[in-house]
């Protein structure tokens, strides 16, 4: 079996590739290393082939399609911040890319496409735990961006037969993740925040809960749903719980600092996994508290993570402010 992940350089999908090499599966990885690292892969370098190309435009990498099995799309440009600063550059990366990553696919008839998706689609939710079939709700060109391309993947699957699912993704953490220089998920924060002796950066009162996801569950999602047999189908990926950001902190230890509650931002994410545990037999097994504990073991990954304070998430903030406010 031969497997296309793109992204696959990156958090999410460098575990994915690990777990699709343990499998026995044959792994091409295209990235074009914006945020992702060749590191990420040095566990299985000797194992795949890594092709560094821009799916945003047409290429030669479209051709690497011939012959396989699965295509995981993964690729995007990823957190709210920047994509407020940069819309075009979402649109390319997030509807562009998935274009042609869904042509490729398309034209050289693989068997299985799976879509990362957001739960950013959701918004503000006012059902919880949110199912599937609540309103969506895109709140900043991130989420739209993402929504859009998991829009084209349900399209292709319905006019052209591509036999393709969608995974909405609840914040996805673990070792590995992003340590780019845009201010984005709380844990990246966090991180860097704990390694520089620096207080943590709370936002609002910190009673905000989320569907923290352990990467290697996400990754095992994302196997099961290639495997199946469904298609044109979106599937949430979470937890099955919630966790508060004060319940966070007391687990990686240290002093807090508060900043300003911001605008469009839910006060709960909470997906509702039923139709995929039921659909595709997947359950989430790795529990929060293990999740912080494997982290915490692997926290040097944080040394170079820009280290964020109240002043300079102000500064980053300021368009999200403005623009959502």
């Amino acid at each position: 079996m031969k497997a296309i992940v793109t992204g696959g350089c990156g958090f999410i999908g460098s575990h994915l590739v690990d777990l699709l090499v343990s499998q026995g599966l044959q792994v091409t990885v295209l990235d074009n290393l914006s945020s992702g690292r060749r590191e990420n892969l040095q566990q299985v370098e000797n194992q795949v082939q890594v092709v560094e190309c821009d799916i945003s435009r047409e290429g030669d990498w479209q051709q690497l399609f011939a012959g396989v099995d699965y295509v995981f799309h993964l690729a995007a440009l990823a957190d709210i911040v920047p994509s407020i600063k940069d819309p075009t550059s979402y649109f390319r990366t997030n509807v562009d890319g998935t274009f042609y990553v869904l042509e490729a696919s398309r034209r050289h008839q693989i068997k299985r496409f799976v879509y990362a998706a957001s739960s950013s689609c959701y918004g503000i939710p006012t059902v919880y735990p949110t199912p599937e079939d609540a309103d969506i709700q895109t709140k900043y060109p991130y989420a739209l961006t993402k929504y859009l391309g998991e829009e084209m993947v349900l399209h292709w699957s319905e006019v052209y037969q591509l036999p393709a699912l969608a995974l909405r993704l609840f914040n996805v953490y673990g070792p590995r993740s992003r340590t780019s220089g845009t201010y984005g998920a709380v844990f990246g924060v966090f991180l860097a925040q704990k390694l520089a002796g620096k207080p943590f950066t709370v936002v609002g009162d910190g009673q905000q809960t989320r569907d923290f996801t352990y990467v290697t569950d996400v990754a095992e999602a994302f196997l099961a749903a290639a495997n199946s047999s469904y298609s044109g189908s979106v599937y949430n990926v979470g937890s099955g719980r919630t966790v508060s950001v004060l319940e966070l902190v007391a687990l990686l230890k240290g002093p807090v600092t508060y900043i300003p509650k911001r605008p469009g931002e839910p006060a709960c994410t909470f997906a509702k996994i039923d139709k995929i545990k039921h659909d595709i037999g997947w359950t989430p097994r790795v529990t929060f508290e293990e999740g912080v504990a494997n982290i915490l073991k692997e926290i040097n990954y944080w040394t170079k993570a820009p280290v964020w304070t109240p002043e300079t998430i102000a500064e980053e903030t300021k368009e999200w402010f403005r623009c959502l406010s």
